[in-house]
């Protein structure tokens, strides 16, 4: 089951890289060659062995320590969906909020798995849903809605995200649901739930277009009537 996990973790990271420019920069799972070449605690967040990380710990190995893209220990028990080794890495001096090599953190993991379970054990352990991550200056809200995870929107939205953070490339969480969405039953809860939680629906793109305009371009009838009756323009 635990090789499954990492299987699928997996696919969902290449279905990511391969989702369009605003996720180019996809976060990236171990790979099995890295999770061989592990040693430490690495390898035991890798395999999820919190006992073997509450050893290490106590024998002074450092939570901060680094693989080659900058994941920490905690990164890899989060992508491997691990939480007693979460928990104990967090006990054990870990920083629950941060960032790996391309800018990711542990909820910013979670929400583009879709994993609500390791999203909130994340948030219980301290990691904000506040942090801007990745290259594009986005929150892990913003990539919950781009990828149509509503629940995991619900469950940011909770836990204080920004509901109208603009990342680099001009877009809220509201706007790429729409324009990176497909426009179906996902998307359109995920654009429910950003409007219900009272996101801003006329904030518009760097050119000038409104979600509501956005919308109606691509088509989406049941989006257009959602931000209509909230009052977009």
């Amino acid at each position: 089951m635990i090789a499954d996990a990492w299987v699928l973790r997996g696919a969902i990271g290449c279905l990511i890289a391969l989702g369009g420019a605003a996720m180019a920069g996809a976060q990236v799972p171990p790979s099995p060659a890295e999770r061989q070449a592990y040693t430490g605690l690495l390898a035991a967040a890798a395999r999820g062995d919190a006992a073997e990380i509450g050893s290490l710990l106590a024998r002074g190995d450092r939570p901060s320590v680094r693989d080659g893209r900058g994941r920490t220990p905690l990164h890899v028990a989060a992508y491997g969906g691990h939480h007693d080794a979460m928990r104990a890495l967090v006990s054990g001096g870990a920083d629950p909020n941060a960032l790996e090599h391309d800018r990711y953190d542990i909820v910013t993991i979670a929400a583009v798995a879709n994993d609500v379970p390791t999203l909130t054990v994340a948030l219980a352990l301290g990691a904000s849903a506040r942090n801007v991550t990745s290259r594009y200056d986005g929150t892990a809200l913003i990539a919950a809605a781009h990828l149509g995870h509503a629940e995991v929107v619900r469950t940011l939205i909770r836990a204080g995200a920004p509901l109208d953070h603009v990342n680099n490339l001009g877009w809220t969480a509201l706007i790429e649901s729409i324009v990176l969405g497909d426009g179906g039953p996902r998307h359109t809860e995920t654009l429910r739930a950003l409007v219900e939680a009272g996101a801003n629906v006329n904030v518009a793109d760097r050119g000038g277009r409104t979600p509501l305009a956005l919308a109606r371009a691509r088509g989406y009838a049941e989006m257009a009537a959602i931000l209509r009756d909230a009052g977009a323009r």
